[in-house]
């Protein structure tokens, strides 16, 4: 198997492993022992591909970044499609799935993971800020369609929709909202933004 091949393996399966355990038993059970346990492979593993722990953690929430990234793009490319309502509550709740609210935690309890992960995102919390940026261009294109208010503030609501929905599925005891409560929030936050019914 080609090197470039088998090192994507392994890193897919410590993030997977490190996920797990995130979501198992919290960000303060993350140790490169717990992880190379949980992977199943010897713990120098883990240190053959990254400089050190905080890096690996570091990378993990980047993985995690460009898979919301990717989510956005979809979520772009249904402008005009469905309704704004359903496209956003649908969208917040595959970005807020119970692994990305766990790499939230992990942001915000260890500091040199944060402070690493301000070289390629300098405000806001990773994430949570990739999450506003891809709303806001979604919000943007439907104010464009007509489907927002023209007036409306996209820059605005998209981190209000953010907030709302990270409280919604903050929760690691509670399991996530159901659908229904999603949609609620979403429709109360936007609620003045739209200029008709169907939207």
């Amino acid at each position: 198997m080609p090197t470039g091949v088998a090192i994507r393996d392994v890193r897919e399966q410590l993030f997977a492993a490190a996920e797990r355990l995130l979501l198992r038993a919290g960000p303060g059970a993350l140790t490169s022992r717990a992880v190379t346990e949980e992977a199943g492979c010897a713990k120098g593993v883990l240190h053959r591909h990254f400089p050190d722990f905080d890096a690996f953690l570091a990378e993990l929430v980047l993985d995690r970044v460009a898979r919301t990234e990717v989510r956005g793009a979809e979520l772009l490319a249904a402008a005009g499609t469905g309704t704004v309502v359903g496209n956003v509550a649908g969208a917040l709740t595959e970005l807020f799935d119970t692994v990305a609210v766990a790499v939230v935690a992990l942001v915000v309890f260890r500091d040199e993971v944060r402070a690493r992960l301000r070289r390629t995102t300098p405000k806001g919390v990773p994430v949570l800020t990739e999450a506003a940026r891809a709303l806001a261009r979604y919000l943007t294109a439907e104010r464009e369609a007509g489907r927002i208010a023209s007036g409306a503030d996209t820059g605005a609501l998209a981190p209000s929709l953010v907030g709302a929905a990270h409280l919604l599925f903050a929760d690691r005891t509670a399991g996530p909202p159901d659908e229904a409560a999603v949609t609620r929030v979403v429709a109360g936050v936007l609620g003045p933004a739209l200029p008709g019914t169907g939207n």
